[in-house]
């Protein structure tokens, strides 16, 4: 078996999704990483057992990335999703991470704040925040039904500072919750990304306008998250190609090879990149190639995006990504790594129960062995 070294990691040729791997500091049985999916079954905000069964019908991935969850209040932007601020929301997650640890499996909470991507009807008529009062396009899901997105208000230095701490606040917690680590939402839109592009930040205070200052908030955040986790438990997740949720920056080559070579110094579990997806494309993407990134990036690299089994493995025989993470492959296929090891038929997920609702299209998908 042929060996290579790229960027330090020592990557056997052949491997396969299905080949166990070390991502941080844990052992783990294979590459299949469940991506985090917003599934709105929490109508409290707080983690049930019906979720427990969820999570844990999935445990046989090597990681399990749990829905992102909410920092604070400011933070929520769509309903009946599990939050993480409060000592109720930790006392729900136990139940989760209990219940997947009991069957072996490794989970990471995703760290949320959405930013503009709100609505006053989530903060008692109060506009949602985002780096820059810029009204992104589009419609928010609120309790009441769908509403154009409104123009948010921008962030002062200190409520910056603020959340940072209440990321840092939300990471205390997750791990007072059992969970085995941390993701640090960046992707998609949301108020770590809003900062990041020239889109949608136009400060001209040391958290806008150049490249080095619009990462600024991203790299506080991580230090926060770390000073509590350990660095070889929080992931980064991003998305470079991103136009979900109104995204758009000018040259985000430059951008995200800056950030990924500033989040080397971290010395990460891992980076999770969002691959440029069908409709990133159509929306008129600047592709950021994924070579250019695993060229960036000297530490564990997960990607997703839509791949299937036998592209996950091109993907990563190529050296191009340590670990594929798989989001509606695993909606509809619990046991999806069983699957991937028999070659068995995959079940076709329902979209229409993608979000909200109780059992059904939730964790009533068969496995194999039904």
């Amino acid at each position: 078996m042929t060996s290579t070294t790229l960027k330090g990691l020592d990557l056997i040729m052949n491997t396969t999704v299905l080949s166990p791997i070390k991502i941080g500091c844990y052992s783990l049985p294979n590459r299949v990483v469940m991506a985090p999916l917003t599934r709105m079954r929490s109508p409290n905000g707080i983690a049930n057992e019906l979720m427990a069964s969820y999570y844990t019908q999935r445990a046989s991935a090597g990681l399990i990335i749990s829905e992102a969850s909410p920092i604070s209040p400011q933070g929520i932007g769509y309903p009946a999703i599990p939050c993480i601020y409060t000592a109720e929301h930790v006392e729900g997650w136990k139940k989760v991470t209990t219940a997947v640890h009991a069957h072996n499996g490794h989970i990471f909470l995703q760290l949320w704040h959405v930013g503009r991507i709100s609505h006053p009807d989530y903060h008692d008529g109060q506009l949602p925040v985002a780096p820059s009062p810029i009204q992104p396009k589009g419609n928010a899901i609120t309790p009441h039904g769908m509403k154009p997105f409104v123009t948010p208000r921008d962030l002062s230095i200190t409520e910056i500072q603020d959340i940072v701490e209440h990321y840092r606040h939300a990471a205390e917690n997750a791990l007072a919750a059992g969970f085995n680590g941390v993701e640090i939402h960046a992707a998609n839109g949301y108020l770590i990304d809003q900062f990041l592009r020239d889109g949608s930040n136009q400060r001209m205070d040391e958290y806008g306008g150049s490249v080095e200052n619009r990462t600024r908030f991203l790299l506080e955040v991580t230090k926060a998250v770390v000073s509590v986790w350990g660095s070889d438990r929080v992931g980064v997740r991003l998305a470079p190609s991103g136009t979900f949720n109104d995204m758009t920056d000018s040259v985000p080559e430059a951008l995200f090879v800056y950030v990924l070579g500033q989040l080397n110094n971290f010395n990460l579990a891992y980076l999770h990149v969002v691959d440029a997806l069908e409709s990133d494309i159509r929306h008129g993407a600047n592709v950021v190639d994924l070579a250019v990134l695993r060229a960036a990036y000297q530490g564990t690299l997960i990607v997703c995006g839509g791949y299937d089994y036998e592209r996950a493995n091109a993907t990563i025989e190529q050296g191009l990504a340590n670990a594929v993470a798989f989001g509606q492959l695993y909606i509809a296929n619990p046991d999806l790594v069983e699957r991937f090891a028999a070659n068995a038929p995959l079940n076709t997920p329902d979209p229409s129960t993608f979000y909200g609702g109780e059992v059904k299209g939730y964790t009533d998908y068969p496995t194999i062995a039904d």
